[in-house]
């Protein structure tokens, strides 16, 4: 197969190496701001650096605001602020003395500087460079230890990064046909298996949901399947099912979206993206828990086949679904891919992943994710886990007195209930797709896998959020 894509390369490189460091080998140190008098901004804030001489040797001091109001996402923040110093200031060589942190707080450091120093300049003029630099992480007396956090800093943001490099490619270079040739390139290199459903095999199996988002585009719409066995004890238990929405542009269809609102709708294919980059994490850092994956791909566009409001669609699971409004697509192609993920593989749990609703925008803004589930340990791991990388949920409620402003007039469900708690309907609409028995959880994503400014550690565009969450999840499976 022809390479379709090509993994973004970064600037800066992290590597752990023993004390003593060379003499010309500047070190970063980490200091809460009344320690850094020398720095000149407000109060030392988060991420401030200052490169001083202290006894003929370059310090980097790098300020984390202040002492009482450090957490572990602080050391990400400014591990981010330092990657945007870095790639302003020629440095080819810098150490960190990780003696002077624990595991959590390097880790944090170390996925800042890599997440902020990911740019996604495929289709600039080549600028300037100031060159690569290396970060020696130094140790004397837990080299074995700060070499797995290293390590497994790598691997991790490595994949975040390819979901945030594959989601700011436009539509007229990533649609459902490409971007399932991508999956089976990048499952060939994980060695995971990958099979590609197209739309007759779609419409043969009933899923009727699916292949109706995708008919106004000229490249219909694909599920995408990946199976992961796991390693050692994890092989042969039921697998973990991740449901992505990859929506590769939303018009809205006939619904169609305004000029404003139709902007950054590329970002739409964000919740099946995750699924891929966890794939990718997961082979990686060697987890045990088996996976499966669906990604149900689509592109919402209008021509004289695309879908309409009032028809009625018969999905996967036989349910009927009458169509309010064709810019509620993702939920369609959702419901088809979790029936497919319950029939086909019994998972000990179902979590999907979708840019669902601008409602959760409203809810939540662009700081937690809204989490819906049936299950409240499942629920209760997957905030846990997004506590701990600042990947922050927020659960919302499946009450169900919500379910009769989508109860269908000719059909069993509608697609939409009206202007009211829209991120609640649309995760009762999903439930209406779960079986008797499953755990499932649902992410709705909308505000926080894209960002419309620079944040400390993330660029304007997608953030890649969910990734390091549900790793972390499976993580504590094990």
């Amino acid at each position: 197969m022809a390479a379709t894509y090509t993994t973004p390369k970064l600037p800066l490189t992290l590597n752990t190496a023993d004390l003593p460091a060379p003499v010309d080998e500047p070190v970063i140190r980490l200091l809460s701001a009344p320690e850094v008098p020398t720095f000149t901004g407000p109060h030392g804030q988060i991420g401030e650096v200052n490169l001083v001489i202290e006894a003929g040797k370059s310090v980097v001091f790098v300020s984390l605001g202040k002492a009482d109001k450090i957490i572990p996402d602080t050391y990400r923040q400014a591990g981010g602020k330092l990657a945007d110093w870095l790639l302003k200031h020629p440095v080819s060589q810098l150490g960190v003395v990780a003696d002077e942190l624990g595991e959590v707080e390097l880790a944090a450091f170390c996925e800042g500087l890599l997440l902020n120093t990911f740019r996604f300049e495929r289709y600039k003029a080549p600028e300037k460079s100031v060159g690569s630099c290396t970060i020696n992480v130094r140790s004397v007396s837990k080299r074995p230890e700060f070499d797995k956090v290293v390590a497994h800093t790598n691997s991790l943001v490595a994949a975040v990064n390819l979901q945030r490099d594959w989601a700011h490619e436009p539509a007229s270079e990533i649609n459902p046909q490409t971007l399932s040739e991508r999956a089976q390139e990048l499952a060939a290199t994980l060695g995971v298996k990958c099979t590609v459903l197209d739309e007759p095999q779609l419409i043969e199996m009933g899923a009727g949901a699916i292949t109706a988002v995708g008919k106004g585009s000229k490249t219909p719409a694909r599920m995408i399947l990946l199976e992961y066995p796991g390693k050692g004890k994890g092989m042969g238990q039921q697998p973990v099912a991740l449901v992505g929405k990859a929506i590769t542009f939303d018009t809205g269809g006939y619904s169609l979206k305004d000029v404003t609102n139709i902007q950054t709708m590329k970002y739409d294919k964000c919740g099946g993206l995750n699924v891929l980059a966890i794939f990718k994490a997961a082979v990686d850092l060697g987890l045990e828990t088996p996976l499966v994956g669906v990604i149900c791909a689509a592109e919402n566009m209008i021509s004289g086949k695309a879908y309409r409001p009032d028809d009625i669609l018969t999905s996967l699971s036989g349910k009927t679904i009458e169509i309010v409004t064709t810019d509620a697509e993702g939920r369609l192609i959702l419901a088809d891919g979790l029936t497919y993920a319950q029939k086909n593989f019994t998972p000990r749990a179902v979590i999907d992943m979708a840019t669902l609703t601008g409602g959760v925008v409203t809810a939540l803004g662009r700081v937690r994710a809204g989490l819906f589930s049936n299950d409240d340990t499942l629920a209760g791991q997957l905030f846990q886990a997004g506590e701990a990388t600042h990947e922050r949920l927020w659960r919302m409620p499946l009450d169900e007195d919500y379910l009769a402003q989508i109860k269908g007039d000719d059909a069993d469900l509608r697609n939409s209930g009206g202007k009211e708690a829209t991120p609640v309907i649309g995760g009762m609409f999903l439930k209406q797709f779960i079986e008797e028995g499953t755990r499932w959880a649902h992410l709705d994503i909308a505000g926080v896998a894209d960002v419309p400014k620079d944040l400390p550690y993330s660029q304007k565009g997608a953030t890649g959020f969910g990734v390091r969450l549900v790793i972390k999840y499976l993580e504590g499976l094990e």
